[in-house]
């Protein structure tokens, strides 16, 4: 019997098992298809990626190093907007984020779990999940057929639809945004990227990836027509674009994500960041307090991860919230405010709360006057 099976070998998933084997305890993880594939997500992250990867990630995975973000209250298409006079840039000196190649990421995070000792299985697609009272029964097929596995503890790390939270009967998140990306050979590697506050309820975005061209991308709610503002998003921009994807963004973290003997991590717990939908480092993050706290032989320690990363998160995910809302403000408050904080800044793109630092008061402050 496993003391830990993994649904999903994304990155939070590969974190667990990589931190669970390296802890000394017995980890199978599955993934369904490829590792990486289909891509249905940003590589637009904070720094603070590469205190999760191997020490030659970087020079593996970088594409770009971004300073800032120039934040657009209308389209690309717009007169304002090409002119320069509807652009709000918020800056530092230093990197503030990286643009990586999120397929290797995914495979190299997969790879420092095998390094690790975890047992990961590619083209393992789980079709049944059975808690038990002593045990979890997880059933695959694979390349060999259909297999069970018996573990003492079941990491749902499967995505925003997790077929593990559906069968654990645990909550859903509080919101499912649909997002689409593509990609054109534009080659830049310009230092800022840019957001227009033109989806509603959310936001579009054009982040240049180097020599690997550029990245652009929309979200709404299903149903706001995604797919017609995401074609006014290429068009205003006037670029062709290839290797269209989508997927969907949970958004708000359910109130309970942990079972008898299952716990989900990642984007099936919605451990993302409201105001932008990554959740790469928040899951990431999230997979090490799984680890630190739970210990498979004794299922009540997952009431100690439950708090840990609620502990961890629940501000900055709450303080999340309140800066979309943000997004739909009128027109003319959205330049008001954003006319008023643009400039340098010293908050963490990951931490909202670092907005009330005092890096952040002195960048403003040095900036302003």
């Amino acid at each position: 019997m496993y003391d830990f099976v993994v649904v999903g070998v994304g990155p939070a998933g590969a974190r667990v098992a990589r931190q669970s084997a390296e802890a000394g305890y017995d980890v199978l993880a599955l993934e369904g298809g490829r590792i990486g594939e289909p891509l249905a997500c940003s590589g637009h992250v904070s720094t603070d990626i590469w205190s999760f990867t191997g020490a030659d990630a970087r020079d593996e995975l970088l594409q770009n190093e971004v300073y800032g973000a120039r934040f657009h209250v209308r389209g690309p298409h717009d007169y304002e907007t090409r002119t320069g006079v509807d652009s709000h840039a918020f800056y530092k000196e230093s990197v503030v984020s990286n643009v990586i190649d999120r397929v290797g990421l995914d495979r190299h995070l997969a790879d420092l779990a095998r390094e690790a000792g975890a047992d990961v299985r590619e083209r393992h697609t789980v079709t049944d999940v059975q808690e038990r009272h002593d045990r979890v029964v997880v059933t695959a097929n694979g390349p060999d057929g259909t297999k069970t596995f018996e573990t003492k503890l079941v990491a749902g790390c499967d995505g925003p639809r997790s077929r593990v939270r559906e069968a654990l009967s645990l909550p859903e998140p509080d919101e499912l945004l649909h997002g689409v990306l593509a990609f054109s050979d534009e080659v830049d590697d310009g230092d800022f990227v840019d957001v227009h506050l033109t989806a509603p309820t959310f936001f579009a975005w054009r982040i240049p990836r180097g020599e690997a061209g550029v990245e652009y991308g929309l979200a709404a709610p299903p149903g706001e027509h995604v797919g017609a503002h995401f074609d006014d998003l290429i068009d205003g921009y006037d670029v062709a674009v290839s290797h269209r994807c989508s997927g969907v963004i949970p958004v708000g973290p359910p109130d309970r994500v942990t079972s008898r003997r299952g716990f989900l991590v990642g984007d099936a717990a919605a451990q993302t960041k409201p105001f932008t939908g990554g959740g790469i480092l928040y899951g990431m993050t999230c997979a090490d307090h799984a680890i630190a706290q739970i210990d498979p032989d004794r299922p009540a320690t997952l009431e100690a991860y439950e708090r840990a990363w609620r502990d961890d998160l629940e501000r900055e995910i709450g303080l999340g919230h309140w800066l979309r809302r943000a997004y739909s403000l009128p027109e003319p408050v959205q330049r008001a405010g954003l006319a008023a904080t643009a400039g340098e800044i010293g908050v963490h793109m990951d931490r909202p709360t670092s907005a009330l630092s005092l890096d952040h008061l002195r960048a403003m402050l040095s900036s302003r006057f």
